[in-house]
């Protein structure tokens, strides 16, 4: 994973400051790729523990087309808490009231969660306020809500048509941006297929990436997607190709960043499917429990505040 720790570097480096959408600032450089081999085993990020729990079930949740995180919240998985609390302080115009990250916004985001978790999938409350919008798997699945089923018709092309320059999907829906709370980030990836070595590999574009927090579980979500199709369609996992449009560190993640690049990163660890699958609806049902992460040894957690 030297290659990650080289980009956190080269921002820290040669970063310029700017603003941002969150009001926290940022170093942010502009245009940068990494690649990373599957076959020298799973790009985990080591130099700080990553949990690959959250990772994997997000990303099973995007598959299956969710965008409400009562999914993710009964699994005990935090990561899109903060979009649908936020949103919920805004419509009930209680932001003032809880003023972001202090003790009573914490306080009170804890009751909402939990007020998701206790209530059934169909509860209005549920349905309202823990939507997202027309985010990640709303798009891969039903595009622009016109049933245009993305990774169906990409799974297809592979089978199919494996030489084709077109097996592209889009999270990037601009007559929906508006609508989403949070506008994807990673926004497109598209695959190829090495018919001579019977590979298959996979690019990703991201818009904005948010290089300490969010880059290690992005790195970790589409090579385990790159894993999960190439199983389906009969092919070895190859490459992942990582493209940052826009690589950036928050100012308020400055000591963390530092205290990682102190770190000397350990061996990779493998990543193992457990349950054979052949469709997307067999990736649907897979849960945590259908993967072992093999050999994973790592630094201890560092702790870091997201910027809503």
């Amino acid at each position: 994973m030297q290659q990650y720790l080289d980009i956190l570097q080269n921002i820290m480096d040669n970063g310029v400051e700017v603003a941002d959408r969150t009001g926290v600032g940022t170093k942010s450089i502009f245009g940068v790729q990494a690649r990373y081999d599957l076959r020298d085993g799973f790009p985990l990020v080591t130099t700080k523990k990553t949990f690959l729990r959250w990772i994997v079930v997000e990303l099973i949740w995007l598959i299956r087309g969710d965008t409400n995180i009562k999914y993710l919240v009964d699994r005990k998985v935090w990561i899109w808490n903060e979009w649908p609390f936020q949103n919920y302080l805004k419509l009930n115009n209680l932001e003032e009231k809880f003023p972001s990250y202090s003790d009573e916004w914490f306080a009170e985001k804890d009751r909402f969660i939990e007020k998701i978790r206790e209530l059934p999938a169909d509860d209005e409350f549920v349905v309202k306020y823990g939507d997202l919008g027309p985010v990640y798997g709303k798009q891969w699945r039903n595009f622009n809500g016109e049933w245009v089923d993305q990774i169906q018709n990409l799974v297809e092309r592979i089978k199919t048509n494996p030489w084709c320059r077109r097996l592209i999907v889009s999270a990037w829906n601009p007559a929906q941006i508006e609508s989403m709370l949070l506008p994807p980030c990673h926004s497109f990836f598209q695959f190829n297929v090495d018919t001579t070595n019977n590979l298959l590999n996979l690019q990703l574009y991201q818009r904005s990436a948010d290089t300490f927090l969010w880059v290690p579980f992005n790195i970790a979500s589409y090579s385990t997607l790159l894993m999960l199709i190439a199983k389906i369609t009969g092919y070895t996992p190859g490459t992942f190709v990582h493209t940052l449009w826009d690589a950036h560190v928050y100012q308020n993640h400055y000591e963390q960043v530092n205290l990682q690049l102190s770190r000397e990163p350990l061996p990779l660890p493998e990543l193992k499917l457990l349950k054979d699958i052949k469709t997307i609806e067999d990736i649907e049902k897979l849960e945590w429990e259908d993967f072992e992460l093999v050999w994973y040894q790592s630094h201890d957690r560092i702790p870091a505040p997201v910027a809503v």
